[in-house]
């Protein structure tokens, strides 16, 4: 065992220390997004309810359409009354109770 810890310990310490880089990493990327869930009303645009939520989210509204297209299946440049969509807001400046959900396709 001792042979083979001196020959490869380099590469061990390697693994090791990139897994637990990764793994923080993970955690602190993810930490200050939480995703809701809207459900369309008439008259609502993409546009409109990026200008809803701003205060929770640092998108600027090109940003934020496009995110919503990105993580939201059948969503194109129409969305429709009664469709529901989900949203990234900030987790430190939520304030309105809303539904939470999880994106889908990250």
């Amino acid at each position: 065992m001792k042979k083979l810890w001196n020959q490869y310990s380099y590469a061990i310490t390697l693994i090791l220390l990139s897994c637990t880089l990764a793994f923080f990493l993970s955690l602190n990327h993810h930490s200050d997004e939480q995703y809701v869930k809207v459900t369309i009303s008439e008259g609502d645009t993409l546009w409109k309810i990026s200008d809803q939520f701003e205060d929770q989210h640092s998108l600027s509204h090109k940003e934020f359409v496009s995110w919503v297209k990105k993580h939201n299946e059948n969503i194109k440049d129409q969305i429709y009354p009664g469709e529901e969509i989900v949203i990234p807001v900030s987790k430190k400046e939520t304030s309105q109770p809303t539904q939470l959900a999880s994106a889908p396709k990250e």
